[in-house]
Parts: C-alpha cells; structure tokens; sequence
C-alpha cells in the first residue's frame, strides 16, 4: 500500500491511541513488523507545545521513516497551522484526528464530534492539504450514532479534497469502545473510493485480521488496543496475511527480554519519576497476557511502588517465575 511516496512494506498499521503508541512502543512495533505507526494525538497550541506531554509525544529520534504525527483540533486553520508545525517536528505524514470519541476531545468539538458537521470537515481538509506538501490522511468512525452513518459521506469528501489514506474504526462515537465494531460500512467505503482505506476495531488475531481484509476489501488493517500487552501481534498477522500460514507462537524466554527492554525504555525516555509512573500500564497489561491468574495476584503490589529500580527488580522476578 502506498501513502503518497511512501510504499509500506506491511498491511500492518498500529493505530494512534493515546497514553499508548508513545516513542517507545512505536520503536517496539515497528521492530515487529508494522508497516507504518502514528504518533499519539497531539494539540499544536504554542502554549501547549513546552509541556513535557508535548515533547515527549514530538520526539521522533531515531524512528523509521515515514513519520506520521496526528493532530487534532477544531477549527480548519488551526489544524493547518497545527499541520505546518508537525512538519517542522519531522512529520512525513500528517494524520488528522476525526476519530477520538474521548469526552474532553468532543467536548472541544474535536476528534469524532467533528463529523456531525461535514462542511467543517471539507474546510479542514481542504485547509490542512493545501498548508502542506507531505501526504494527509484522516482516521475517522462510522459516524456520530447509529442514526448517523456518515463516514461514506466524508470518505468522499475526504478523496475529493485530497486525502491520501483513510482509516476507519467500526464504531459510532456514541459507541465509544462499548459493543463490537462492524465492518460494512468500510466495505461500503472501499468500494466508493479509489484511496487506499484501512479498517480499524477489534482485529485481535490473524484470522480476524485476514477476515476483515477479505470482506471489507480495504487495503490494511489497523491494530490497536490488542497490541497492549501484545506487540508480537503485530507480527503474527503480518506473517498470517503474507504466507497464509500462523507463526510459531513467541516463546516466553524470547518475550522477557523485549518486556524488559521496553520498561527499561520507558524509564529512560521519560525519566525515572515519570516513567515509573507510566510503566505500570504496561506492566498490567504484560502481566495479564502473560498469566492472568497470576498476574491479577501480582499486580497490586507492583502499582504501589514508586522507585524505577524496584519496579524493573520485582517485574524481572515475577517474569522469569512464570
């Protein structure tokens, strides 16, 4: 699949998700296989960008071309001057955020609430396009609610004004993450528009995963939330939809040293303090993949520690005493 110059050497995307697809876990993806990673939704406000969160989600040392930074915002000449920025950051690809059904996003009239308004939507992407000379694409659901289904409609805007790949979960932002995403509006998309479309919602497998290719027709999937705790995912269905066939499962005493490597990252990239903070998630969510039993019993006792060398002690124990 091709996003403007760039030929991505997998159908394997990891989705943009907030307080996940950080540096760290990119780096970890991309490693595994993914075809293309975008970074978590980013505000370009000046008075937002000195922040920690901000320079944190805008360092991209070191990571594997194309670079793809997701903005979001509300208004179209705020996104585009958000869009020249993400340039200036080391954007390849600028990815705008209609997609995020978050409460504090839409209540700001951003994120998925900007598809109750389709005139709006021409005007951002008409204005981010043309501020620009890098690839746009555009992540975006099914719609507002059950009653509105418009993703069609954008879809059609979205290739008219020059988008270059679009993604779509099978959700309604009335749904949130509640129910289970459906795909036939992508299959209606895909076959409305000749930009390459990537289906996105509760692919958790590679035959899920090759599932949703063949009925959809899109040309990529997007994995998301199931790569928490399981980035070798991104792996297994690269390997299942390019040779047909399911990859050796990844032994443990293979995994162990990735999962180490990756707190130890953390720590680094963010500094002791917050990245002892920031570590805990993803050690739940590795613990409970590994071994819920266990890792229910395990977890309360880690979520209290506050050191960084404690924590990577007790979690290189715990692991290696599964």
């Amino acid at each position: 699949m091709n996003i403007g110059p760039y030929s991505l050497p997998s159908q394997v995307l990891l989705a943009p998700m907030a307080g996940t697809s950080d540096k760290p876990f990119r780096m970890i993806c991309r490693a595994q296989g993914a075809g293309l990673t975008t970074s978590e939704m980013v505000v370009m406000q000046n008075h937002l960008l000195n922040s920690n969160k901000s320079k944190h989600r805008l360092d991209f040392t070191s990571e594997q071309s194309p670079i793809s930074i997701q903005i979001a915002g509300s208004e179209a000449e705020e996104l585009a001057e958000s869009a020249r920025k993400a340039v200036d950051f080391g954007a390849d690809i600028i990815d705008i955020n209609m997609g995020c059904p978050a409460k504090k996003v839409c209540n700001k009239a951003a994120g998925s609430a900007l598809m109750q308004n389709e005139k709006l939507v021409e005007d951002i992407i008409k204005s981010v396009v043309n501020a620009v000379d890098i690839p746009v694409t555009l992540k975006m659901r099914t719609g507002w609610n059950e009653e509105n289904k418009n993703a069609p409609i954008i879809a059609k805007i979205a290739e008219e004004f020059g988008i270059q790949m679009l993604a779509i979960h099978g959700r309604t932002r009335s749904q949130k993450y509640n129910g289970e995403a459906e795909f036939n509006t992508v299959k209606k998309i895909t076959k409305m528009v000749s930009i390459p479309v990537v289906a996105n919602g509760d692919i958790t497998s590679p035959e899920k995963a090759k599932d949703v290719l063949d009925f959809t027709g899109a040309d990529a999937i997007m994995l998301g939330r199931a790569t928490q705790g399981n980035p070798w995912l991104v792996g297994q269905v690269n390997h299942f939809l390019k040779t047909g066939n399911k990859a050796e499962e990844t032994s443990l005493d293979k995994k162990i040293p990735l999962i180490l490597s990756h707190i130890l990252q953390i720590h680094d990239f963010y500094g002791h303090k917050m990245g002892t903070q920031l570590s805990r998630k993803h050690i739940f969510w590795y613990s409970m993949h590994l071994d819920q039993e266990k890792g229910t019993a395990f977890w309360p006792n880690i979520n209290r520690v506050s050191d960084h060398s404690e924590q990577y002690s007790i979690f290189h124990d715990f692991l290696y005493s599964i």
